[in-house]
């Protein structure tokens, strides 16, 4: 599930880019969501929201996991995902 802002988020990018996102979104989590790795998935310590990133070459995904659902909060370029987690993250 995409959050308005995530929808905007992914309309801004580039086709290729944008592609790639949706396959590794649909990859990823799908299946396993809370599967951390070195790489790829990573929860994010002291913040209830967002739980997640996943990292998608110079693009990052911020998002939450409940009981069965996923809901994507943001999709934004490595530059901002700092600045976007400053203004956007909630302490947990």
């Amino acid at each position: 599930m995409l959050a308005p802002e995530a929808v905007e988020d992914l309309r801004g990018l580039d086709a290729r880019v944008r592609a790639q996102v949706r396959d590794r979104i649909e990859r990823h989590l799908r299946r396993e969501p809370v599967k951390t790795s070195r790489s790829r998935i990573k929860r994010l310590r002291g913040l209830e929201r967002p739980q997640y990133r996943l990292r998608i070459g110079d693009v990052r995904v911020f998002y939450d996991v409940t009981e069965n659902t996923v809901e994507i909060l943001a999709i934004v370029a490595k530059p901002g995902a700092t600045k976007w987690l400053e203004e956007r993250g909630e302490e947990g």
